[in-house]
């Protein structure tokens, strides 16, 4: 297990608010270094939208993110509302059943939270 565990939580559809959370993960793995820190961007609402593969306003920054070994996870019930096929969503990205149930897993786990 790493040193730390953070979990970026994302609900926000706006391309300035995805790339602002990227950045921040960025910011955070160049800081702690990624050898020592566990990451995963939960995704819920209709932020979803911003993950569909051919999604290119974010690619290139969300390319950075994911080779550092973050871990992409998309709400279902999010999916299911924007009526958004798994398979149409970045092959990296990891269907959850529900955002906030993550979000409880992870906290009770001891990640910390962060919502930028």
């Amino acid at each position: 297990m790493k040193q730390y565990q953070v979990v970026f939580h994302l609900s926000e559809e706006s391309i300035d608010d995805v790339k602002f959370a990227l950045n921040n993960i960025l910011n955070l793995l160049n800081d702690l270094g990624s050898e020592k820190v566990d990451v995963e961007l939960l995704v819920n609402g209709p932020a979803v939208k911003a993950f569909k593969a051919e999604g290119e306003e974010i690619s290139g920054l969300l390319d950075q993110v994911l080779e550092q070994g973050v871990d992409l996870a998309l709400c279902n019930n999010a999916l299911k509302k924007y009526d958004l096929s798994p398979d149409i969503m970045r092959s990296e990205a990891r269907v959850v059943p529900s955002g906030v149930g993550e979000l409880v897993r992870r906290q009770t786990e001891g990640w910390a939270y962060i919502r930028p």
